[in-house]
């Protein structure tokens, strides 16, 4: 079966698909899937990340639909291979639409680390010409394994920046605490504070610019992207389970399974679309990407429902892939911020939702 996770509608027989990927992004996640790619190898995944960010196409450059079908097909694959790659590519968009280039070398791979927690701040301040980075940062993901990261650092009291930091540099430190890390899902992709001391970095954007540009928006749906295919993956068993056969009930629930995934395949498809004809910009831009994002975490938990009750206790404790996928979806798919969400969904739809015809006068 060929891994590819297209956002193409179902085609009638002969019928010809979007033709050519860019840059041969498709080529290279399907070769790399071929070969085979070991759960676990955050090396060899941060490899193909690097690999990939030569190819790939960057959201809003009019072939966006590739980037996310890159993205989801990984994360049919593995979540966290999906999760290592993700973050790269998100950091090369991020700087190339700053318009910043930063000399890190080959095979350089990056994160971006932007999460705040309680009772710990990186403060970022001028120093001459260049700017210097202190304090500590929370929730870095894989920052061991990482070569540079893009950070987010307080400018002042209300206001952050967005920096390019070495990583290697010897006043970074990482990997602290990695012992409190206990998921059972994503179990190899450990978040950790980093602490540094005096960093010299390279400002991305002004202050401020990091959460206001319309390519936030993207980024956020690329993750989504991720989770679809996560949801894929766990959908493909579903439809071909091991030692049995499909009944009824088993039917049914793979209906409900299609329901959920042409909702997903669909609004990603549309904002993939969107986001390449430049048309919605600013809070539209976050509006479009709410949506996008809350529709396809409830399709990917309806999934997810769905797997459990057709195939049953069985393959999660006999199954260690199929069980590692249960968990690795779950525990993405709380990046989204839930209720919190489409509280805000609802604030921008009440003014502006795509579905108005008309609005009344009072």
């Amino acid at each position: 079966m060929d891994p590819w996770v297209s956002l193409d509608p179902p085609m009638p027989a002969g019928a010809r698909a979007r033709a050519g990927e860019p840059g041969g992004a498709r080529e290279l996640v399907t070769g790399a899937l071929a070969d085979g790619t070991k759960r676990g190898d955050v090396g060899g995944h941060l490899e193909l990340a690097a690999a990939l960010g030569a190819v790939v196409p960057r959201p809003a450059s009019g072939s966006t639909a590739t980037l996310w079908e890159s993205l989801a097909t990984l994360g049919a694959h593995d979540l966290q291979l999906a999760r290592a790659v993700e973050p790269h590519l998100d950091a090369l968009a991020i700087l190339d639409e700053a318009g910043v280039a930063v000399a890190a070398g080959p095979g350089a791979t990056w994160g971006v680390f932007a999460a705040e927690g309680p009772g710990v701040r990186l403060v970022a301040r001028p120093d001459g010409e260049r700017w210097l980075l202190e304090g500590t940062k929370p929730w870095c993901s894989l920052a061991s394994h990482l070569s540079h990261a893009l950070v987010t650092a307080w400018v002042d009291d209300r206001t952050r920046g967005l920096f390019a930091l070495d990583l290697r540099d010897p006043a970074v430190r990482t990997g602290e605490h990695a012992e409190r890390w206990v998921p059972r899902g994503l179990p190899d992709v450990v978040s950790t504070p980093i602490e540094v001391e005096g960093a010299a970095v390279t400002p991305v954007g002004a202050p401020g610019w990091y959460l206001e540009r319309d390519g936030f928006a993207w980024g956020g749906i690329g993750v989504a992207a991720v989770w679809y295919g996560g949801a894929v993956g766990l959908a493909r068993r579903l439809a071909q389970p091991v030692g049995r056969e499909l009944d009824q009930v088993a039917h049914l629930h793979l209906g409900a399974v299609d329901q959920h995934l042409t909702a997903s395949r669909a609004v990603l498809a549309e904002a993939a679309a969107v986001v390449d004809s430049g048309g919605v910009t600013g809070s539209a831009a976050a509006a479009l990407a709410t949506r996008v994002r809350s529709v396809v975490v409830a399709s990917a938990e309806g999934v997810l429902a769905a797997c459990e009750h057709a195939l049953g206790p069985g393959p999660q404790v006999g199954d260690a892939s199929y069980a590692a996928a249960l968990a690795d979806l779950r525990l993405y798919l709380r990046q989204h911020h839930a209720e919190r969400d489409l509280a805000a969904l609802g604030r921008q739809a009440e003014h502006e939702g795509p579905w108005w015809t008309t609005r009344s006068a009072t």
